[in-house]
């Protein structure tokens, strides 16, 4: 049996310092086995990580996104890539989660610096495939990266 795992100022800590030093910007720490069903994870992120449009064409890829600590902006995008909304995802603030279903573009934007993202999504690990990723997006690594990630940030000045 595990001990218990407490999602507290020491864990965030902790993650805000990996994230900074990670060169991607952002750092998961796993509360589960990667076998498990059911995977559950807080993720470090900094304002430089860029997290690509994507989406889980997959039915049982669900996934649910709790800012807790910090604040993240959301982008939900169409098949040809217009915003059909944004949201302010903020610890403490009026939404601090979204509940996205299988199918859904969206991206992400990191809005304050040490941001803590708790996220839940069904097991097992499948790195993103084919469609998943969108088209008219740049992917990570990419030249137009930095133009695109300002692009995102802007829709939440």
């Amino acid at each position: 049996m595990r001990a218990p795992s407490f999602l507290d100022a020491t864990l965030f800590a902790e993650l805000a310092e990996k994230a900074a030093a990670s060169p991607r910007g952002r750092v998961h720490h796993n509360f589960h086995q990667m076998d498990e069903p059911c995977h559950r994870m807080a993720i470090g992120l900094q304002p430089d990580t860029y997290i690509a449009p994507h989406r889980h064409l997959s039915a049982d890829k669900a996934e649910t996104l709790l800012v807790l600590k910090g604040r993240l902006g959301l982008l939900v995008f169409d098949e040809a890539g217009q915003v059909l909304a944004r949201r302010v995802l903020q610890a403490g603030g009026d939404c601090p989660g979204v509940d996205l279903p299988a199918g859904v573009f969206h991206g992400l934007v990191i809005l304050e610096a040490d941001s803590v993202m708790f996220e839940c999504k069904a097991g097992p690990y499948r790195p993103v495939s084919d469609g998943e990723l969108a088209d008219w997006a740049p992917r990570e690594g990419d030249a137009e990266v930095a133009a695109y990630q300002a692009w995102m940030r802007a829709q939440f000045d």
